[in-house]
């Protein structure tokens, strides 16, 4: 009796195995695993306020593109955005959140939709002329990818007091300036968006450094695991089909 039992149950699993697991494969291939998945809340239809905590507005901006044009946050209304703060002479990590940047432009390749908002924290060099070839230097294709320059206190305020993302002039550090690598994630209302960490908790930004890994975290230059690029890519995708 029990070997059929044995049997039984091997049978079962084997069933399982052949009508499941492809399908699991194709979802985490697609990047198409939520967190309602995850919870394995049966029945439910997610949806970007189950996925997504609403953080709030995202700060008003006018600012100049690469091709002189001014853009404010009224060219992003109806689209999924990125923010980022950084400079084209950054040594450090600012290569690596535009790379970051890049992989998620090709991601959503053709998706006119998204947007990302690079903004320079170094105005007095990085022009429309410098950022324009900074932006051809990167391979940038997406034409709702600006990179924008002004006046330098307004675009510390913008950072340091609309979205609580630090920047700031330190003689001290490479390049003259320091800046935190997170990227800011606003749907098409304008609102920030963002998922939650293991704790139940707001991440409120995603960490736009290193190698994302597929659970969506990524190791930073702290050596700490936070959401990163893979993360990203869920998240928007979410938002993007609202």
């Amino acid at each position: 009796m029990k070997n059929k039992s044995y049997i039984g149950i091997s049978f079962i699993i084997l069933i399982f195995g052949i009508i499941f697991i492809p399908r699991i494969v194709s979802r985490i291939s697609a990047d198409d695993v939520t967190r309602i998945d995850r919870l394995n809340v049966s029945g439910a239809k997610e949806t970007s306020s189950d996925l997504l905590v609403e953080i709030g507005n995202a700060p008003q901006f006018s600012l100049t593109n690469q091709d002189g044009k001014t853009i404010t946050e009224k060219d992003f209304e109806g689209k999924v955005y990125l923010v980022e703060f950084f400079f084209s002479t950054c040594p450090t990590i600012c290569p690596v959140m535009n790379q970051n940047m890049v992989e998620l432009q090709n991601h959503f390749e053709g998706e006119s939709n998204f947007g990302i908002a690079s903004i320079t924290i170094n105005p007095d060099y990085d022009s429309s002329q410098v950022l324009k070839a900074h932006a051809q230097h990167l391979g940038v294709k997406n034409p709702n990818w600006h990179f924008l320059t002004g006046d330098k206190k307004y675009i510390y305020d913008i950072a340091n007091k609309g979205f609580t993302i630090f920047v700031g002039e330190n003689k001290e550090m490479d390049g003259g300036f320091e800046h935190s690598g997170l990227f800011a994630l606003i749907d098409k209302k304008g609102k920030i968006r963002c998922r939650k960490d293991n704790s139940g908790n707001p991440i409120v930004y995603y960490s736009g450094l290193n190698y994302s890994d597929p659970e969506g975290f990524e190791e930073d230059f702290s050596g700490q695991y936070k959401p990163g690029i893979q993360a990203l890519k869920q998240d928007i995708k979410v938002l993007l089909n609202e």
